[in-house]
């Protein structure tokens, strides 16, 4: 095999390693994730509540004061009835006295109704807050849990960082640039094998001559239909010879 061909064979397997370690993070980090929405959506949750309960305890102050004013009133109509002599102004006091009654029915029956719903939403409240701290939880020992997997992944990455940079050092930087152009679209099937005359990259069968130059192992070959870079296992190779 070429020496070229040694080198980005070598360096492949190693950028392979490197990103098989992406679906081990990503699958981390979705541990990580899951427990955090879960925390974050009961907070949302528990937000929600509160702003209902904020907002019908600001209802439930204004109807009191629209009692205390309508108390006012009532006594108001009162002392004035006693000074009315017609009955065009005993009857019109009287209306106004009915309309104030009804609207005092109304305010106590709508504090009455919004206690009840501020009732409910506190236990829904303290429901949550059970919830939450359990989630909370959760998510912390999800986070202790990952930190010794993510620094195992880390060291392992550390060593192949540390073999790509060696040997990166002693490749033609031209053939290196030549193998990045190609990983930029082919990613990890950048340098692929060949077996019984067919390009691991794209499963097509290469031609004899592209073949036949593989086999020589004197120059870098790509496949003539994807253009990745092709090499034949040692076994392969011994087999063929």
């Amino acid at each position: 095999m070429n020496i070229y061909v040694k080198e980005l064979v070598a360096l492949s397997k190693i950028d392979k390693a490197l990103d098989s370690f992406n679906p081990q993070i990503a699958e981390i980090n979705a541990k990580v994730e899951k427990a955090q929405k879960k925390v974050d959506e009961l907070l949302e949750q528990k937000e929600n509540i509160a702003k209902v309960i904020e907002e019908n305890n600001l209802k439930i102050a204004s109807f009191e004061q629209q009692i205390e004013d309508l108390k006012e009133q009532l006594d108001s109509i009162k002392k004035k009835s006693a000074e009315v002599k017609t009955e065009r102004e005993i009857s019109s006091l009287s209306s106004e006295e009915q309309i104030a009654k009804d609207n005092l029915t109304y305010a106590n029956e709508e504090i009455e109704r919004l206690n009840s719903i501020n009732d409910v939403k506190k236990a829904e409240l303290e429901e949550l807050e059970a919830e939450l701290a359990t989630a909370q939880e959760e998510l912390a020992k999800v986070s202790e849990d990952i930190k010794s997997d993510i620094a195992n992944i880390e060291e392992q990455k550390a060593e192949l960082f540390k073999s790509r940079d060696e040997a990166i050092r002693s490749m033609d930087q031209k053939i290196l640039a030549f193998y990045e152009k190609i990983r930029n679209w082919a990613g990890n099937t950048a340098v692929v094998k060949v077996e019984k005359q067919a390009c691991y990259g794209c499963y097509m069968k290469i031609n004899d001559k592209a073949y036949s130059d593989l086999i020589k192992g004197e120059d870098i070959v790509t496949c003539p239909h994807c253009g990745r870079v092709l090499y034949i296992e040692v076994d392969s190779e011994t087999a063929e010879a």
